[in-house]
């Protein structure tokens, strides 16, 4: 992957992380892209907050039995998206204009075509995949209603997605906040309407997701090409390079095979959980629900400790990268202990926001104690993953992936076989996996230190 050095066109919709406080940088960044992921979040919060609240628990606990399904469908179109965001930071740190601009168009190519291939294969295997969950028999017609709009809406994320990788790459969190808070308040709006106007039920909140999204990804297109430089193109820009191709393909299948892989060990831990009945299904969706709020500053970090590396990987600034890394963790350590009080004394609080019945409000509480108690842990895969990803290091996200998926498949069986754990191993293994996920990667971190960091960065060639 050939670099070369070209100064930037206008800096007034990128953010050059090469140069300046690193602790600046990544505040700037992640800021306005974490205010972006909690809006997105609350598209799955909507639906589980409005159908919960105005259906009943078992709408609840069906859209929470086929999260961990439709988490597989787009997490092998997201890693792909992701790869490309990694080698368009990589060219921009290393000022090839031309190189990021045709970086953007090749990956806009795979991003229309894999999606579509996916979302067909997904639509076709949502019912065997269900069953294969032991999905309970009165959440199974919602369930496979829900994952099939879900089917046909993964073009739609992936725009956005794609788009939103791109703008990051060049230090642009700013734009996919706009559109994404915009399309999150139509969600809601659409969401009451559907659901609750119409009384479409799951079905309502589905179709109310489609729509949002799709507005979401296009809006955020015509935006880009209106007012990003590196967003206009020229003919040359939309020819097909194979070298690219591959480049791209090369760090995002790695990704999309961990993105899935945890995926497949969500879902066979989501079958641990279908197995206790509805009850626990929906206590386990709110809780997930909470959860999934968690990972935004972890996400956030690590995305903005990913494009800063990648940044200054490709300007050849490895101090920068070290210290970038260093900061991050002491964020990560101080958000997750200020977390921990908080899911501890007001769990109940939380819970109670998703469902009315009291028997899941209980076990929903007791399970955000148990795993708040895991944080810096998860906080730990984020920011380590984030820094190797932006240097290209794509086993990494192979082996954890493994890492995670053997927990999952035999951790959640082990703990809830002991009868003085039961039920509540669903949410201890969690904690377990975190854990060993996160030390993982700091092993791999310090491997990966001492191979280029006290030598020297490698060759473009050998990315």
């Amino acid at each position: 992957m050939a670099m070369k050095q070209n100064h930037h066109p206008s800096r007034k919709p990128v953010l050059n992380m090469t140069e300046g406080n690193p602790i600046k940088l990544l505040i700037t960044f992640a800021v306005p892209m974490l205010i972006g992921n909690i809006f997105q979040q609350l598209y799955n919060l909507a639906d589980s907050v409005i159908v919960g609240k105005l259906v009943n628990a078992n709408a609840l606990a069906a859209i929470g039995a086929s999260a961990s399904v439709t988490f597989l469908f787009f997490a092998l179109c997201n890693g792909i998206g992701s790869g490309g965001g990694i080698v368009t930071s990589q060219f921009f740190g290393s000022g090839d204009e031309k190189a990021v601009k045709k970086c953007i168009t090749n990956t806009g190519y795979i991003m229309l075509v894999f999606p579509s291939m996916v979302g067909m294969i997904a639509y076709a295997l949502s019912r065997p995949i269900l069953e294969l969950l032991n999905t309970p028999a009165e959440i199974m017609p919602d369930s496979l209603a829900y994952i099939r709009i879900m089917c046909v809406g993964i073009v739609f994320v992936s725009i956005y997605n794609f788009i939103a990788s791109m703008l990051r790459a060049l230090g642009d969190s700013r734009t996919p906040l706009y559109f994404l808070v915009i399309s999150c308040v139509i969600n809601v709006v659409l969401d009451i309407f559907f659901v609750y106007s119409l009384g479409f039920g799951v079905v309502g909140a589905g179709i109310a997701t489609a729509i949002s999204q799709l507005l979401s990804g296009f809006s955020c297109i015509i935006y880009a090409v209106k007012k990003n430089p590196y967003f206009k193109f020229t003919r040359e820009d939309f020819r097909v390079d194979r070298k690219l191709v591959y480049s791209v393909i090369r760090l995002g299948i790695p990704l999309s095979l961990q993105f899935s892989m945890i995926a497949i060990s969500c879902m066979a831990l989501q079958r641990v959980v279908n197995s206790f009945g509805a009850v626990t299904v929906a206590a386990f969706t709110a809780t997930s629900r909470i959860e999934q709020l968690i990972h935004q500053p972890y996400q956030t970090l690590g995305t903005a400790v990913s494009t800063y590396t990648g940044q200054n990987f490709g300007a050849r600034k490895k101090d920068r990268i070290i210290e970038g890394y260093r900061k991050a963790m002491l964020f990560m350590a101080i958000f997750s202990f200020a977390m921990l009080p908080v899911m501890q004394l007001f769990g109940r609080n939380l819970v109670s926001l998703f469902v009315n019945e009291e028997a899941v409000i209980d076990m929903g509480a007791q399970a955000v104690r148990i795993t708040s108690l895991f944080y810096v842990f998860l906080g730990t895969i984020y920011v380590i993953r984030g820094v190797l990803n932006g240097l290209g290091d794509a086993f990494f996200a192979l082996l954890n992936g493994i890492v995670e998926v053997i927990g999952r498949f035999t951790v959640p069986i082990l703990l809830t076989s002991i009868s003085a754990i039961g039920l509540w191993g669903i949410w201890w293994s969690t904690g377990v996996v975190w854990f060993f996920s996160g030390f993982t990667a700091w092993l791999r971190y310090l491997g990966y230190k001492k191979k280029i960091f006290k030598e020297k960065l490698p060759d473009e060639a050998s990315l």
